[in-house]
């Protein structure tokens, strides 16, 4: 949509209010509403925020050695495609807004700009990466004692079709109204557990995508008297929720699917197998980027079908980087890969940069991935996983940081200040949550995410 008819529709709505939206270093998604008596203005100039806002943690406290504090500004500049009016919220509008520094150049620090250069980065090769992130989300109930399941269904249970009925339709069509394509919906393995997952689409437009999902499946479900959460681990005996991460790489103009090879006896290209290499050779620090939170390493466990060792694998869902099946009617077209160590804690500009950063590198130095393993990785002995190099994943959020700083390639690409200042935050983020409990954990990053 131009300025113009976003103003005219904003109008047309009844709207008071448009959200500028953005996703900080802590996987939050934050923002400031202008009233829409301000808007035709507030498109052109922005509106103001305070730079330490990049060196908070999601636990709203500065990182005590953040670059940031009371001074300096940025200014929150609106992508006028990305607006929509959530159904969910009637009376406002939302929109996705970049980094801009008072001179007007980006700010080195907007996770959003780091997706941008990667995309342009791709391009330069001739290359179009895209993506759908595949939520998982628990509905609960608020009760005295905390948040109940809304049912105790098992997976793929017509008892947790019919449970959450109402409410998902509903979340079906919020995201519908705001323009995303809804593919698939069933119920989980947890208590009140769902999986509902969107259409693929260019980069920069599926992690755009990935927070008007998050905003709307929170929205739609508080107008249920629910409250739903997208945290990787918010119930600590039940199953982890991933925000499985689909991505293919097309020639720039979006025509061919560079990952299939129908003459490969697994369809796969040559190119394919060195993206795959290449987020492999740098998985242990991108985790960092894909699955950032205290809470995620409580998911990433073998044997959880969630992933916990370096290998990539032929359907299967207990290998880092898995190869779905095609649908038969566009095997060539739907060939994709699946990074399953993936959730809604992350960033989605900074961890979908991630992964392409990664997947580029493999393919400029030619990677190879090695065989696919199509068995549980965590059934092999310590000797075999050796030889066969499958490392283990980092057991912590603090373990996966060390990894990334090491990374010169993710480090390179995220850019001096916005990889230093990534790394404060979630430091600090892991040292808090070090001196709390396990209750204090879960119930944090319950509603944050």
């Amino acid at each position: 949509m131009t300025p113009e008819e976003i103003l005219t529709l904003a109008h047309e709505r009844d709207l008071q209010l448009v959200r500028f939206l953005y996703c900080d270093s802590g996987g939050v998604i934050r923002g400031k509403s202008t009233h829409v008596g301000q808007l035709a203005r507030r498109m052109q100039s922005g509106i103001g925020l305070v730079k330490g806002m990049q060196s908070f943690t999601s636990l709203d406290f500065l990182a005590p050695d953040g670059t940031y504090g009371p001074v300096g500004e940025i200014r929150l500049i609106p992508d006028p495609e990305t607006f929509v009016v959530p159904p969910y919220a009637p009376r406002s509008g939302q929109i996705i807004a970049a980094m801009v520094e008072l001179d007007h150049s980006p700010w080195a620090l907007d996770p959003r700009a780091f997706l941008q250069r990667m995309v342009t980065r791709a391009a330069d090769a001739d290359l179009a990466f895209e993506a759908a992130f595949e939520n998982e989300f628990y509905l609960a109930e608020r009760t005295s004692s905390g948040f109940d399941p809304v049912d105790r269904s098992l997976c793929f249970s017509a008892i947790g079709m019919d449970s959450t009925e109402d409410v998902i339709q509903d979340i079906i069509a919020a995201l519908t109204a705001q323009g995303l394509t809804v593919e698939l919906s069933h119920p989980e393995l947890g208590h009140g557990q769902q999986e509902l997952s969107i259409r693929h689409g260019p980069a920069l437009r599926a992690a755009d995508e990935q927070i008007t999902y998050r905003q709307t499946v929170r929205g739609v479900a508080a107008r249920h008297g629910l409250v739903a959460s997208l945290a990787p681990k918010p119930f600590a005996d039940q199953a982890g929720s991933g925000a499985h991460l689909h991505w293919s790489i097309w020639d720039r103009h979006q025509r061919t699917n560079r990952l299939a090879d129908s003459g490969a006896a697994d369809g796969l290209s040559q190119l394919a197998r060195q993206a795959i290499a290449g987020v492999l050779a740098h998985l242990p620090g991108l985790l960092a980027l894909t699955t950032p939170s205290v809470n995620s390493f409580r998911r990433l466990q073998p044997h959880y079908w969630s992933s916990a060792y370096t290998v990539w694998g032929i359907e299967n869902r207990e290998a880092a980087v898995r190869v779905p099946s095609r649908y038969w009617d566009d095997e060539a077209g739907s060939t994709n890969l699946e990074l399953k160590p993936s959730d809604a804690s992350a960033n989605p500009y900074i961890s979908l940069g991630g992964v392409m950063a990664a997947a580029l590198d493999g393919i400029e130095r030619g990677l190879d991935p090695g065989e696919p393993v199509n068995e549980d990785p965590g059934n092999l002995t310590d000797a075999e996983r050796e030889r066969r190099g499958i490392r283990r994943y980092p057991a912590t959020a603090q373990e996966a940081l060390d990894e990334l700083e090491r990374d010169e390639v993710l480090m390179a690409a995220l850019g001096q200040p916005l990889g230093v200042e990534y790394l404060k935050v979630r430091r600090a983020e892991a040292a808090a949550y070090a001196d709390k409990g396990e209750a204090f954990e879960l119930e944090q990053h319950f509603f944050k995410y």
